[in-house]
């Protein structure tokens, strides 16, 4: 659908003020909406100076809300981030304000869930698969590793007592 280009900043205004987006995420929908290239980066352009976009908003609400609501972990979010083409420079300072800890505890909770729901033939076989499962939620291997020798380590102490 072809629309002006005051139209068409009226309704990605309005699409920016329903939810935190980024760059990226406004130049598709306005590509779809069939603009020419030199509108879209006008009326990016105006979505900056009116505060419509920002960078550092964007990424402190992608950070929380993937890593509350989705549980994700720092790899991922990174991994998300750059797709949508936001620079390092952004998103690093923003990540390192959630701690190493919120992420582990947020780890140890996502694995004490999936631990009650793992089939496996073996104790091998079920560490393997939690470490594939924090590993694809994009949690770092090392901090995998601990959590997952610390839950089943504790759930040993448990049996034995």
């Amino acid at each position: 659908m072809k629309l002006t280009e005051p139209r068409a900043l009226n309704r990605i205004a309005s699409y920016c003020s329903k939810a935190e987006r980024c760059e990226m995420d406004v130049r598709r929908k306005l590509v779809s909406w069939e603009l020419a290239e030199d509108e879209i980066s006008r009326i990016v352009k105006r979505l900056y100076d009116e505060k419509f976009l920002n960078k550092e908003r964007f990424c402190k609400s992608f950070i929380n809300d993937k890593s509350r609501f989705n549980k994700w972990g720092k790899t991922k979010i990174i991994f998300e981030l750059k797709k949508r083409n936001i620079p390092e420079s952004v998103y690093l300072p923003i990540l390192n304000e959630f701690g190493d800890e919120d992420f582990d505890e947020q780890l140890k909770k996502i694995l004490t869930t999936k631990i009650k729901n793992v089939k496996a033939k073996d104790e091998y076989d079920k560490k393997n698969k939690l470490i594939r499962f924090a590993l694809g939620r994009g949690f770092s291997m090392d901090a995998t590793i601990k959590c997952v020798n610390k839950l089943l380590n504790s759930n040993y102490e448990d049996d034995i007592s």
